[in-house]
């Protein structure tokens, strides 16, 4: 434990009774509780030349904890040597740490600056006043508060005490964004060494004293419910010390993970039938066809689609399979419910909701249940449910001891949430000069389920409801006189959630592979088709996004330059394109070089991505080079989405591992440029998910240029390249 000296300075707008921190080597994982010398919250704590940084969001390989302290410490002036980390948890003034929707930086930006402006000003009234001068006279520079004109100098491990009695500044002035001098500069992340080398905690590694551990045997199909259970067996496995049944499932309860595994493979149990024992992946399919022929919900109109005067008519339809998330490290928690309360440790993206959540379950006041956020071994919307906490807290009132819910790679793959399957009908009318005068897109797919069905609240104005799950389909940036876009709704009795871009991936796909089927229609290069729909008005609304039609041209012209567009590709390659405006925010365009894999081996794609070329438009930019992993993490996870997909036979997920769903391979991982430009807003926007929705449109897009044949579904398999398909 800490004591008071650790925290002889903080500055905030939130609070909370237990982080968990990293100790000076910038690292290990302590429990610190914070004291309140100076009242005022706990992103900022001063303990002399160390500059304690308050974390508010889940770091799971995006850069969060690094990008989120360049923009503290910047604001405040802090020398960035003495920067050390300490994680914030729920609290009655920590309520928003949910981590997703591309929004961590871009969310965190104002508050942040916020706090580390009136630090930094609380610092520069104490040295001002220990001077004697006005304040006015004063900067600040690598934690220092300088008094120009006669060179006095002091360090804020001097002025925290002087500091400490003074009053919060309600606005305190930013500093202009020219003179930043940490954020936009290229910053390796702060634990990379400790993460690399295996010194790092994830919620797989924590180990509380007492500690037992389960796996748990869940149902086979969705509703599935036990009839019997015989623990004859899994009780006589060495270390195995009870089996319990709890509302998800069975679980095998051992002194090891090793035990519980064992126990679990010998365990009999007996399952009804389930509602959901009938879903299959070839009948979901037909079910997404028959809903095609619906009207749907209509989420944008412009103009008269039926009043165009069309010379011809174009038709395509796009079909996007379930995916998954297939993360490295798989669900855990560790849950100890105790004298009225319930401690948690979990790699989790949203540990307010997962507070609230067990809260509910375990009929405690929300304050009665802490949760300690771990590093996370892969999130990608996967772990902004509650459901492995909720398992871990159920089993621990229910054996009265703390114990580690660990799933199997299997539990992951069949028991998640699921990117939903889409079908996307694709209609255009084309003017005597091959421009498009009329668009229609319906998107027809499941919702997100994790909170049940759509309320009565929700469907007052089903239109802007429904057009929240049409990402890339509403928001189509391009000027055509009539569109009209529409989505239809179809259940499925398997969980639908949050993955990497949402609802973008197969909405995207759609419209820039049909859009590259106008322009060949046409007889148009497809970036010169592009810019013929991306003028005036330069800015639009659509939904509640508001899109500028001139920021998606620069990063289109941008990658045009950089990629070398209007040169011929080498002998057996060819080029592709694609942009995207995601969630109306950041600005990207990618240009690719394939050619066909000779000689493809089991699970490799049937061709070879040589070259990604990506301009992006992501707002100011706070890590240049946390900018460029995010747009090469989202390459790798959109060409994986290429030779993945998840089907369903029984009610259940037929692909248990990776061996299954062939993740992306080191050597078919191409060389990616990232392009950034220079933008005039006033704070970042998201860099996680965007990349990944144009990746795959412009893959296809080159393929189509290479072999003359359209691909309008996933995975792309060799016959494909042979035949076509679609």
């Amino acid at each position: 434990m800490t004591d008071r000296r650790e925290f002889l300075a903080q500055v905030a707008l939130s609070s909370c009774a237990l982080v968990i921190g990293l100790r000076p080597s910038r690292g290990a994982v302590r429990v610190v509780t914070p004291a309140d010398p100076w009242a005022a919250g706990d992103w900022i704590a001063i303990d002399g030349d160390r500059t304690i940084l308050t974390i508010g969001k889940q770091e799971m390989g995006q850069g969060a904890r690094t990008a989120l302290a360049m923009i503290l410490a910047d604001e405040l002036d802090a020398d960035w040597a003495s920067i050390e980390l300490v994680q914030a948890q729920p609290g009655p003034r920590y309520t928003d740490l949910n981590t997703g929707g591309s929004w961590g930086v871009g969310g965190s930006w104002r508050p942040l600056r916020q706090a580390g402006a009136a630090a930094r000003a609380m610092l520069v009234s104490a040295a001002a006043a220990r001077w004697g001068v006005d304040a006015s006279a004063c900067r600040t520079e690598r934690s220092t508060v300088i008094h120009d004109a006669t060179g006095r100098r002091l360090r804020y491990r001097e002025l925290t005490a002087d500091a400490a009695r003074l009053t919060v500044p309600a606005r305190a002035p930013f500093k202009a964004i020219a003179d930043l001098r940490i954020v936009g500069t290229r910053v390796r992340r702060m634990d990379t060494p400790r993460i690399v080398t295996g010194a790092v905690t994830y919620g797989i590694d924590v180990r509380v004293p007492g500690m037992l551990h389960a796996s748990i045997v869940r149902p086979p199909a969705p509703g599935a419910t036990v009839k019997r259970v015989d623990p004859t067996v899994a009780r006589r496995v060495a270390g195995v010390h009870s089996v319990t049944t709890i509302s998800r499932g069975v679980a095998v309860v051992a002194d090891s993970t090793w035990a519980a595994l064992k126990g679990r493979e010998a365990l009999t149990v007996e399952w009804s039938t389930g509602a959901g024992a009938a879903f299959d992946s070839a009948t979901h399919w037909r079910a997404l066809e028959a809903a095609a022929d619906q009207p749907g919900f209509v989420t944008r109109s412009d103009g008269d689609p039926r009043a165009a005067a069309a010379a011809r008519t174009l038709q395509a339809t796009y079909r996007y399979p379930f995916q998954v998330h297939a993360q490295m490290e798989p669900m855990n928690c560790i849950a100890h419910v105790h004298d009225g309360r319930c401690e948690l440790w979990a790699p989790t993206q949203a540990p307010n909701r997962v507070q609230e959540q067990v809260a509910t379950l375990l009929g405690v006041a929300r304050d009665r249940v802490s949760v300690t956020p771990t590093l996370i071994g892969g999130g990608f919307g996967r772990r902004l449910s509650a459901d492995y906490a909720l398992e871990a807290a159920e089993l621990s009132r229910a054996i009265g001891a703390p114990v580690q819910v660990l799933w199997t790679r299997s539990d992951d793959m069949r028991h998640g949430h699921f990117q939903m399957a889409a079908l996307h009908v694709m209609s255009a009318g084309l003017d005597s000069a091959g421009r498009p005068v009329v668009w229609r897109h319906k998107k027809v797919s499941s919702l997100h389920n994790l909170s049940g069905p759509p309320t009565a609240e929700e469907l007052k104005n089903p239109a802007d409801f429904y057009r929240d799950s049409s990402w890339g389909v509403y928001d189509i940036p391009y000027a055509i006189p009539a569109i009209e876009t529409s989505y239809v709704p179809v259940s499925v009795p398997v969980s639908i959630g949050p993955w990497r871009s949402v609802y973008s991936p197969s909405s995207t796909m759609a419209r820039e592979c049909f859009l590259d089927e106008l322009a060949v229609a046409a007889g148009k290069d497809p970036i010169d088709y592009r810019f013929t729909m991306l003028g005036e008005p330069d800015v639009i609304r659509a939904g509640s996004l508001t899109i500028q039609r001139s920021r998606l041209r620069r990063v289109l012209e941008l990658a045009r330059a950089k990629s070398g567009w209007d040169t011929k590709p080498a002998a057996g390659h060819a080029r592709g394109v694609a942009c995207n405006v995601y969630d109306g925010d950041t600005y990207l365009a990618y240009v690719v070089d394939v050619s066909l894999r000779p000689s493809p081996a089991g699970g490799q794609l049937p061709f070879i991505v040589h070259r990604v070329v990506c301009a992006i438009d992501c707002g100011i930019i706070v890590n240049p080079l946390g900018v460029e992993q995010q747009v090469e993490g989202g390459v790798a996870w959109a060409l994986s989405s290429m030779k993945t997909e998840i089907t369903f036979r029984a009610g259940r997920a037929e692909q248990a591992s990776w061996a299954g769903y062939p993740v992306l391979r080191l050597d078919e991982m191409p060389a990616v440029e990232t392009h950034m430009v220079p933008s005039h807003g006033e704070q970042p926007y998201g860099v996680g998910e965007p990349p990944v929705p144009p990746l795959v449109p412009a893959v296809l897009n080159a393929l189509f240029a290479l072999t003359g044949r359209r691909i309008r579904q996933l995975p792309v398999r060799v016959d494909d390249l042979r035949a076509g398909r679609g």
